[in-house]
């Protein structure tokens, strides 16, 4: 989770922010209730990550959003306390999950994204909150919370071979990535470029989804799963419908993520092939 994205472009259907989250996170419920208690420690395509460190990310992450929500000074203290290392500092966190039993990782799962969403919604919505990046509105927390459970989903439906079928909810994903198209630039020390891209993306009920200035000449159109499935760093670009028109537009493709600080190591040409 982390900046906040620009309103300009957001498709007019889009469902609000807090109602998305909800719904996204139901739909967990329903992939983890799928997962059998050997599950757990199979590897997820995030290397050294099993499906267990899948779910108790999500579980740290949105636990955190809850904090940031209800006690600035003890969000403030973590973050000073990850300062230098928040990377490491994510992942040490696992560790407070180890010896979870299944019952209890799905129900610390469950506990915490109620007891987060509770936190979001009862707050002013124009009252920022303390981010990783700086304040930050309700709405964008949970919008990237959307943005959270969409990547470490897809992680826990592709180790297990799981259905997990995208809904028109990632257009939160979608709106944040382009609003945010940068990080990819920022995070391997380039120049982002000067012009405007344009993203005409279909969404999974054939909904038409452009941000953008409608003129510009760089552009990117395809698929809005297959999107997300980029900018999360979930599929190479060679496995996906997505078209580039622009020398910039096609570079973005081997650069796009959505979130800041390291990539990681993203997944290469024809991984999940298998899958079908």
């Amino acid at each position: 989770m982390t900046d906040s994205p620009s309103t300009e472009h957001r498709p007019p259907h889009t469902a609000p922010a807090l109602d998305s989250l909800a719904e996204e996170c139901a739909r967990l419920d329903a992939l983890v209730a799928q997962v059998e208690a050997g599950q757990l420690a199979t590897d997820s395509p995030a290397p050294g990550w099993t499906v267990a460190d899948q779910i108790a990310h999500l579980v740290f992450v949105f636990g955190l959003a809850r904090v940031a929500a209800t006690d600035a000074n003890a969000f403030h203290g973590f973050i000073e306390r990850a300062a230098g290392n928040f990377n490491g500092a994510v992942n040490a966190a696992l560790a407070d999950y180890a010896d979870d039993s299944r019952e209890t990782l799905v129900a610390r799962w469950h506990e915490t994204w109620r007891a987060t969403h509770t936190a979001l919604a009862a707050l002013p919505p124009e009252r920022p909150v303390p981010w990783l990046t700086g304040p930050t509105l309700p709405a964008d927390v949970a919008r990237v919370g959307v943005l959270e459970l969409f990547g470490h989903g897809q992680d826990i439906a592709d180790a297990l071979r799981l259905p997990h079928q995208p809904t028109d909810h990632i257009a939160h994903v979608t709106r944040f990535a382009q609003a945010n198209r940068d990080f990819g630039y920022q995070s391997r020390g380039l120049t982002p470029p000067s012009e405007p891209f344009r993203f005409e993306l279909t969404g999974p009920s054939g909904a038409l989804w452009e941000y953008g200035p409608a003129d510009a000449k760089e552009r990117i159109t395809g698929s809005a799963y297959d999107f997300c499935l980029l900018v999360t760093r979930r599929r190479h670009r060679a496995d996906l419908e997505l078209s580039a028109t622009g020398a910039e537009a096609d570079r973005y493709l081997d650069l796009a993520q959505a979130y800041r600080g390291d990539p990681g190591p993203g997944r290469t040409p024809g991984q999940f092939a298998h899958l079908g």
